[in-house]
């Protein structure tokens, strides 16, 4: 379900209590929602008060505009701080992945409307909730490596715990989901036609307990595209480098020739290190130590070459031509990819530590 376009010129997040339903309207409509600093430390204080407010029983997520709920951060901004050297998006990350701990922690239900494209940072405040609602217009997507960047916001957690090797494979390619697709990697958990939104959003306000809510609206979910390439998927992605998994995937059928090429326009230095951040994630358990570990990774990113000119190519200038630099996996050495993960010392994240609790 979508809100009004005209909210546009209200505030970026539209923050209310209707009925016995806290809800959250990300209302950046031209820019698909994308989120911006504030906007996280606004959603995070709403949702604190709303822990403790009895009169709300469930709290909702949604997005202004027809196109879907969120296409992920202010991908612009952070382009314009990696450039000069800031640490705003150091900042923006820090609160942004505090405030996916608390959704995935929070203590009533958590209803998100994953309607139209839910990308990246909109990943991170849909998918770690308690109830997550497809549609037949969901497209969701960890598109990362197509800008020189790194599944963040949780999701290499989620991509990790994916069946077999699919999260691999959508991590790497940047692949979209269907909503069945979403429902079996585990980014979802009911399907609702669109049209039928609107009807389950006045019964959550109404004090319908959410679980009768959903079941009252839920329809037949459409057929997906993952579950049939099951095969090729698990046996080229279980490859231990991205070299091979590439050799794998060319000697495959049209569908995994498809996927090399999708990953040979990738960033060579992102794909390594989004390798091998799944693959640590798969043992680090927990959502707080992944999101600890992105951290360190997003951090390193934002002094690699590859993130300003995969912003550049793919959103600046849109000319999709970008100079990965080294422009071949051959050349991204281990001490390369080591570097993302080395500790930050006083500047880590810490949620591990601190059991989630911030």
């Amino acid at each position: 379900m979508t809100a009004p376009a005209a909210f546009e010129t209200e505030a970026p997040v539209l923050l209310r209590v209707q009925g016995t339903l806290g809800r959250i309207t990300l209302n950046r409509p031209r820019a698909l929602n994308a989120l911006t600093h504030q906007m996280c430390r606004q959603i995070h204080a709403s949702l604190r008060e709303w822990a403790a407010d009895d009169t709300v029983q469930a709290v909702l997520i949604d997005g202004a505009g027809q196109r879907g709920l969120c296409a992920g951060g202010d991908i612009r901004a952070i382009y314009e701080d990696a450039k000069s050297g800031g640490d705003a998006s150091a900042a923006f990350w820090r609160d942004e992945y505090l405030l996916n701990s608390f959704i995935a922690r929070y203590p009533k239900p958590y209803v998100a409307l994953m309607d139209g494209v839910v990308m990246g940072g909109g990943v991170g405040v849909s998918a770690h909730g308690g109830v997550r609602i497809v549609t037949e217009r969901s497209a969701v997507a960890m598109p990362e490596t197509g800008i020189g960047f790194v599944p963040d916001v949780g999701g290499t957690h989620l991509l990790a715990s994916a069946p077999g090797e699919l999260g691999t494979h959508l991590a790497l390619t940047g692949t979209r989901m269907t909503a069945r697709d979403a429902l079996l990697c585990g980014f979802a958990d009911h399907f609702v036609p669109s049209g039928r939104l609107p009807a389950l959003v006045a019964d959550l306000a109404a004090g319908t307990g959410v679980g009768d809510a959903v079941a009252r609206h839920a329809g037949s979910v459409p057929e997906g595209e993952l579950a049939a390439h099951r095969s090729w998927i698990d046996a080229a992605y279980a490859a231990p480098t991205v070299e091979e998994i590439l050799e794998r995937l060319r000697a495959g059928d049209e569908a995994a020739a498809k996927a090399a090429a999708l990953i040979g326009e990738r960033s060579p230095t992102a794909l390594k290190v989004t390798l091998r951040a799944l693959r640590r994630a798969r043992g680090l358990g927990t959502l707080e130590a992944v999101l600890d570990q992105e951290y360190r990774v997003s951090l390193a990113a934002l002094t690699s070459p590859d993130l300003v000119e995969g912003i550049r190519a793919q959103i600046v200038d849109k000319d999709h031509a970008p100079r990965w630099t080294p422009p071949t996996l051959a050349e991204v050495t281990d001490e390369a990819v080591e570097r993302f993960f080395a500790p930050l010392g006083d500047r880590e994240l810490g949620l591990a530590t601190a059991g989630g609790r911030r």
